[in-house]
């Protein structure tokens, strides 16, 4: 049986006693809302705890999905369900929806965040390369006060994000650019499970822009290097999404395991690059 070491437990019921607790008890202490990736991770002893604070009852202050004009601004607590089912956020950003729907069952969905998911800092977790390809800011908010971090320098590695002790994420934002659109292809063994390889896509053809995130296929998810340059003021076609699955293909480092062997996961990467591309484009209206 596998059993967590032993630990305290504290309730936070606002962002300014959990933030309080946290400067409080120092780098022993790890905040938990779904906890469906840290708790298996206390129970075979790979993290070491002496405090956990619970902050379910932040999601009345930290669950709010606000869709507006030029940015959406998506509270921490928001949890996968209300990611999936919210119409206002799937008519801006659709790629949400679509990760949303594959990611877990709906035990882990009705229970797990957004931010849950950006603080764990997996390399097989979806939402990194979602928030990644839309360009997101994190709002960390500490004893001083509040600072943004982009998307491409919040996670430091694998499992390590620039939240530091004593900080929480309490907001992610997107900004709302025109002529864009997004999508998402996940391919997995079974339903629920991690993905063998997933890729999400976000262009924008009033500028000729375009980003791609990888799940499952290295350290990196957030972004693919030399995407946005090389696809920059270029018609939309085949020989694009082709030289845009080329690049992906070269820029991750899978490794092989019971999944797939690297080799599998290079080809779905090229695969699954020419389908959200592809996609995305046709969802702008444009083409």
């Amino acid at each position: 049986m596998q059993v967590p070491a032993p630990f305290e437990y504290e309730r936070a019921t606002s962002v300014d006693h959990a933030i309080g607790l946290l400067d409080r008890l120092g780098e022993s202490a790890r905040l938990v809302a779904g906890g469906h990736s840290l708790l298996p991770m206390m129970k075979l002893r790979l993290t070491d705890l002496e405090y956990l604070i619970d902050i379910n009852e932040l999601h009345d202050e930290l669950g709010y999905i606000l869709v507006g004009t030029d940015e959406v601004r998506i509270g921490a607590m928001a949890r996968h369900r209300e990611l999936l089912e919210s119409p206002e956020l799937a008519e801006v950003f659709p790629i949400f929806a679509e990760a949303e729907k594959v990611i877990a069952d709906p035990l882990v969905r009705n229970r797990g965040t957004l931010g849950g998911s950006l603080c764990q800092a997996d390399p097989s977790e979806d939402l990194s390369a979602v928030c990644g390809v839309l360009d997101a800011v994190c709002v960390i908010r500490g004893p001083q006060g509040e600072r943004l971090v982009p998307m491409a320098e919040f996670h430091l590695g694998p499992y390590e994000t620039a939240v530091a002790p004593g900080e929480m994420l309490v907001e992610v934002r997107f900004p709302v650019r025109r002529g864009g659109s997004s999508a998402f292809e996940k391919v997995e063994r079974r339903a629920g499970d991690w993905a063998v390889a997933a890729v999400a896509a976000a262009v924008w053809l009033g500028g000729g822009d375009a980003r791609l995130g990888l799940t499952a296929v290295g350290a990196n998810t957030v972004a693919v290097e030399g995407i946005t340059e090389a696809l920059r003021g270029q018609s939309p076609d085949q020989d694009l999404y082709t030289r845009a699955a080329e690049i992906a293909a070269a820029s991750c480092e899978p490794t092989t395991d019971g999944r797939g062997s690297a080799e599998y996961k290079r080809h779905l990467v090229k695969e699954l690059t020419r389908r959200t591309l592809r996609r995305a484009v046709a969802r702008t209206g444009r083409v």
